[in-house]
């Protein structure tokens, strides 16, 4: 009973949490399955295919032992090379690569400065630096300015999110301009945007055309819109290799998944080769939250304000019996409860409809 009064309380908040295993049949609007990848099977089926002229087909051990693997070096380079940065380096999780980058480049004279609503990776990260981390608001630039001027350091590194994953609102593009104007390296967590915004679909550098430049890094998850497990990160070649010799997350992990890379692999293929189709039903989910809501939303995650967290809960259920399932999200993970729906192409557009009136006429 160490922990019994801990979790009455959370419970009592309305706050308490468990993993679940949710009926197969709900139509998934909760999930960051984007692009309803995650139950193309002939696509795990051509994984599986690549894997037939290897030997091993399992990490073994960590990159820097004996667990790089071919397939993680042929991903590496397919995606560095479409998103115009010199080299890449596949990561166990996006959680991990946010460990790795924020702990192992702030080193010290330097300085950190996170946007306040960047994921809860980089922030556990960030308090392992201690005075060299300055949080900023989010998405404002005259606050960035100031504290970029306010707090100079030997290297100074700008970490945001291309989408921020709570509020579906992108990243605005006067920060790449300042980070450019004072020459910050920029850490740019893509989890949300890769596979969702650009022409080719490849993230937020894209969408504003950003030219790729020796102090832009990238990161993002293959757990999103790529259908898969784990994570990358693009840079130059000799941001790179520093994080091979002091990224602790990458030196003692074991490489990722060989499988959740391939799959990463085919399924990156894939939006690339469809990326025309992708995007026109990403842009007809987008009108119907106008129509429905008069909101011009620029991403596929639409958060919508509830009272309180047993509202958050009490609406989740209802929507179930409807045969939908979406996020109830209470803090601390937002500041206030929310219906996070995410308007995934797995749910085909009429059911879409139909949720999103459910949720509007419950709230009225």
């Amino acid at each position: 009973m160490m922990y019994e009064n801990e979790i009455e309380a959370l419970k009592r908040a309305g706050r308490f949490r468990e993993r679940k295993l949710y009926d197969d049949t709900l139509k998934d609007l909760a999930s960051n399955d984007y692009l309803g990848l995650a139950t193309k099977k002939k696509h795990l089926k051509k994984a599986m295919k690549l894997l037939d002229d290897y030997a091993t087909i399992s990490p073994k051990a960590s990159m820097l032992v004996n667990g790089y693997h071919p397939i993680h070096r042929i991903f590496e380079m397919e995606l560095a090379e479409a998103n115009n940065f010199e080299e890449g380096l596949v990561v166990g999780s996006g959680f991990l690569a946010n460990m790795a980058l924020i702990e192992s480049l702030v080193r010290k004279g330097d300085m950190l400065f996170m946007d306040e609503e960047y994921h809860a990776s980089g922030v556990l990260a960030s308090q392992l630096l201690g005075k060299r981390v300055v949080k900023f608001k989010h998405n404002d630039i005259e606050d960035l300015k100031e504290k970029l001027e306010a707090y100079p350091g030997k290297r100074q590194i700008i970490a945001i999110e291309g989408v921020y994953s709570m509020g579906g609102d992108l990243a605005k593009k006067e920060i790449f301009d300042l980070a450019e104007e004072k020459q910050a390296l920029m850490i740019v967590d893509e989890a949300h945007s890769a596979g969702v915004l650009g022409w080719k679909l490849q993230g937020i550098f894209e969408h504003y055309g950003i030219p790729i430049t020796e102090r832009h890094i990238k990161m993002g998850t293959l757990g999103k819109a790529y259908g898969s497990y784990g994570a990358y990160i693009l840079a130059s070649k000799e941001i790179i290799s520093f994080l091979e010799n002091r990224a602790k997350s990458v030196i003692y992990s074991t490489a990722p998944s060989v499988i959740d890379t391939a799959l990463a692999l085919v399924n990156f293929r894939y939006i690339r080769k469809k990326a025309e189709k992708i995007k026109e039903e990403i842009k007809e989910r987008q009108e119907i939250v106008k129509q429905e809501y008069g909101i011009n939303l620029q991403s596929l995650i639409l958060p919508i304000a509830v009272k309180s967290n047993e509202q958050a809960l009490f609406l989740q259920k209802g929507l179930m019996a409807q045969g939908y399932l979406v996020g109830a999200i209470r803090p601390p993970t937002v500041a206030q409860p929310i219906l996070r729906v995410i308007l995934s192409l797995a749910v085909p557009m009429r059911e879409i409809k139909h949720a999103l009136a459910l949720i509007h006429h419950n709230l009225d």
